[in-house]
């Protein structure tokens, strides 16, 4: 199983993305991953969660901005469970013409919700998108929650 979570270039793209931004790391949980700043989350990967057939990315909107992406685009937002009536969205990222843009402003944004205030400031748009346009390196270093952490 782990095979099949590493290879899906969705979950890299994301990692790339989410992995930009200042102190973030990444805890892989079976299909799915959880990206947090500070023990706090601001992204989720969902890759068919409870059997639903979807991949998405869920993040952190401003209140109301849930429902207005919804209505706007049914097709490629919708209203997670648990969290959605918390003020989250969730992208789907198994859609044709997807928008990896669009995903990185999504994910900034949540993160700059999220965040401590001066980790937000220095939150860069431009970067994390950047990311997503680099050719991975060999050997690079992930940042990922290896057990316990420490203060």
């Amino acid at each position: 199983m782990k095979k099949a979570y590493t290879k899906d270039g969705r979950l890299a793209r994301l990692m790339k993305i989410c992995l930009a931004l200042p102190e973030a790391i990444q805890e892989p949980a079976g299909r799915h991953a959880t990206f947090l700043v500070r023990k706090h989350v601001f992204a989720y990967y969902l890759n068919d969660h409870h059997g639903d057939g979807i991949v998405s990315v869920c993040c952190k909107v401003l209140p109301g901005d849930n429902e207005a992406l919804i209505a706007a685009h049914p097709e490629r937002f919708y209203m997670p469970a648990y969290i959605g009536p918390r003020g989250w969205v969730a992208l789907r990222l198994d859609v044709g013409g997807l928008d990896w843009n669009e995903v990185a402003e999504l994910v900034v944004g949540s993160y700059k919700l999220i965040a401590p205030k001066r980790l937000a400031l220095l939150a860069n748009p431009d970067r994390a998108k950047e990311a997503i346009s680099l050719p991975a390196r060999k050997n690079e270093p992930r940042r990922k929650r290896t057990g316990s952490v420490k203060k």
